[in-house]
């Protein structure tokens, strides 16, 4: 068997702005923090498809944990810091202990409360960006996959039965609401949609 997890730390590792931006978010230091979904599948999709080097990126979502502060000025503050450390970035930092307070008034329904990053990442809306890292103190890549890697590195769209309920599909990309922010498919892949 393939060793997953140790392919996403070499792409993660040979693209130097991604590097950045997990030391970035190192030096920022929000409360247990993640970075992960769209930037991590389009680092992965890019490269079957043609795309020697990987595009900029549309965002980069942080997910954070910070039960102290649950307003959306803690958001903001977040991703101040973080464009204070690594200008040109756009970065969307999103408290996760608060989405609970939020979600129904965006998305409509109710979720529970979270209780960390890594329960934020296991409701993001497919599979393939339910997926996050952290760069820890030593330099070692932590990798948070709850629903694993196979479907992102097997350019699968799935949608994640924890995540979203909210995903289209048209003309080859898919476009989920999530408690992220939209997220689109570059319309270039031929990703397998599986329901």
């Amino acid at each position: 068997m393939t060793d997953l997890p140790g392919r996403l730390e070499s792409l993660v590792r040979s693209t130097p702005w991604l590097l950045e931006a997990l030391r970035a978010a190192r030096d920022v230091d929000p409360p247990d923090w993640l970075v992960g979904g769209g930037v991590l599948r389009d680092l992965v999709w890019d490269r079957p498809h043609g795309q020697s080097r990987p595009a900029p990126p549309r965002d980069v979502d942080l997910a954070f944990f910070d039960p102290t502060r649950l307003d959306r000025a803690r958001d903001a503050e977040v991703e101040q810091a973080l464009a204070a450390r690594l200008p040109g970035v756009p970065w969307d930092a999103k408290n996760q202990a608060a989405v609970h307070t939020w979600y129904g008034r965006v998305f409509g329904g109710r979720v529970a409360p979270l209780r960390s990053a890594a329960d934020g990442v296991a409701t993001w809306p497919e599979t393939a960006t339910a997926v996050a890292v952290r760069l820890l103190p030593d330099d070692r890549l932590e990798t948070v996959a709850p629903c694993g890697l196979d479907d992102l590195f097997g350019l699968v769209c799935r949608r994640n039965p924890a995540g979203s309920r909210s995903t289209t599909t048209t003309g080859g990309s898919t476009t989920s609401a999530s408690p992220n922010g939209g997220r689109g498919s570059r319309s270039s892949w031929r990703a397998k949609m599986v329901p």
